[in-house]
């Protein structure tokens, strides 16, 4: 038995737990999220925020006070085998509120002015999460949504078209000065 068991530092634990989440071509859901918001945020510059958290009601916040909101979806899942996935569809439910901080804040509807839709659409052994380029991007503000709970990509393509990150800052700069 050893016992000479080295503590790992915090940094052991980041670059570990890292690696497990992200660290493959793939991400599983609850982590791809953030991913997404990453790559938005790099195409978007220092005028936006990522101020996402649990619970938060917006993922982006421009320095003018503009909200955005984040939804991704994905055509290959990390348990799937290869073979015709599910419609895509996104979750566009009014709230009734938001946390900031630790304060639960009541306010009903839409709490972000704009929303970008990010689908990945690689089905094949090509596809990684991680690559800015293999993502579509749709951008459209909150007032043009249907009063439904989800949107599917087959709607939302009647709505919006999609564009790739190098023109995602275009495309919300854009629909944050229609507001």
């Amino acid at each position: 038995m050893n016992k000479f068991i080295t503590v790992p530092t915090a940094d052991d634990i980041r670059a570990i737990a890292s690696e497990i989440a992200y660290g493959k071509p793939l991400i599983e859901n609850s982590y791809r999220g953030l991913i997404v918001e990453i790559i938005i945020g790099e195409a978007l510059g220092s005028e936006w925020r990522l101020c996402s958290a649990d619970w938060s009601g917006w993922d982006f916040e421009h320095r003018s006070g503009c909200r955005l909101e984040v939804k991704q979806s994905a055509a290959r899942q990390i348990w799937e085998a290869l073979r015709k996935p599910s419609p895509p569809s996104f979750d566009i439910r009014e709230r009734t509120g938001y946390y900031d901080s630790a304060t639960w804040t009541p306010h009903a509807g839409r709490l972000a002015h704009s929303y970008v839709f990010a689908y990945h659409p690689v089905g094949d052994d090509s596809a990684d999460h991680r690559d800015p380029s293999q993502w579509q991007f749709y951008v459209l503000p909150a007032s043009r949504l249907p009063a439904n709970k989800r949107i599917s990509l087959s709607k939302l393509v009647l709505l919006t078209s999609a564009g790739p990150w190098s023109h995602l800052r275009v495309s919300v700069e854009q629909a944050r000065r229609a507001l």
